[in-house]
């Protein structure tokens, strides 16, 4: 026999019903331990980039004349690439221009994106479909490629590349804040501020702003990976960063070749090094996302 009350069933009454306690995700605890983690590891490489220079006795463009490819060990705890420079103070230093660039460019790309977005969804009519057909076209490109389009039209630099990436990433947090900001501009409460006598700047700032926030910090953490992806692969085919700056996708495109005669440590480490902060981004974003959802529910 099944017992229903402790099944859950109808037999079950308001005293004799258990409280049911749902473990991980829905109380939190699990979306603790992934935003913890991811910010770890991201304090962890952002740390090392800042003290790069007390963390290694060659600077990330001084060559060797040793010797170029020399084996990690010795005075070169990863070795030197082809040019014959360091390679673990060209990962220490790489890391300030690549965690840069990736938080600069999301951070433009959120300004940008929401400002129009709530233009968009507070005003709506003309101005709604002028800037949706604008996105649309935007967004009907592949991303990378959209993205290989802009930085070939804007060229190399550090402050075109943070450009390009924004440009590329504007429109999905636009399309994210319009659909919220229709959605808060109905509430009652908004209602009652424009009866109040509030100016439309004032109920966009105070009102209809606050709440469309909670999905943007979402995001962008996630975003941050991906700008860190788009920039590597931009300089690995060349329109990014190029030698002898030190960043990782150039890093990774320079020692492509070495891979193949065996000599690794001069594209493996900056490869993993990319893929532990991409990581560590993705978790501190699906942190906020599970934190997110469990206070909905």
């Amino acid at each position: 026999m099944v017992d229903l009350r402790a099944a859950g069933g109808p037999g079950e009454t308001a005293d004799t019903a258990a409280p049911v306690r749902v473990r991980g995700v829905r109380d939190g605890r699990f979306a603790n331990v992934l935003i913890w983690t991811g910010a770890v590891i991201l304090a962890v490489v952002a740390l090392a980039a800042l003290f790069a220079p007390l963390l290694s006795s060659w600077g990330p463009e001084e060559i060797d004349p040793a010797g170029n490819l020399v084996a990690p060990g010795g005075t070169h705890l990863l070795g030197t690439d082809s040019n014959g420079m360091d390679i673990w103070s060209r990962l220490l230093h790489a890391g300030r221009l690549d965690l840069g660039i990736a938080v600069s460019s999301v951070a433009l790309s959120v300004v940008v994106g929401t400002l129009l977005g709530l233009l968009a969804g507070y005003l709506g009519g003309w101005v709604d479909d002028v800037l949706m057909r604008l996105f649309d076209i935007l967004q009907a490109f592949p991303t990378f490629i959209l993205a290989l389009a802009v930085a070939a039209l804007l060229g190399n630099g550090t402050v075109n590349l943070i450009i390009t990436i924004a440009a590329v990433n504007a429109p999905g947090y636009a399309r994210l804040v319009r659909a919220e900001a229709r959605s808060v501009r109905e509430l009652p409460f908004v209602d009652a501020s424009v009866t109040a006598g509030s100016s439309a700047f004032g109920v966009l700032w105070r009102h209809i702003l606050p709440n469309c926030l909670t999905p943007v910090r979402v995001i962008a953490p996630l975003n941050c990976g991906w700008a860190m992806l788009t920039l590597a692969g931009l300089s690995f085919l060349g329109l990014g960063v190029s030698v002898p700056t030190a960043e990782w996708g150039a890093m990774i495109s320079l020692g492509n070749a070495d891979v193949v005669a065996g000599r690794w440590w001069t594209s493996v480490p900056p490869g993993l090094v990319l893929l532990v902060c991409v990581l560590g981004f993705s978790l501190l974003g699906e942190g906020l996302q599970e934190r997110a959802d469990a206070k909905r529910r």
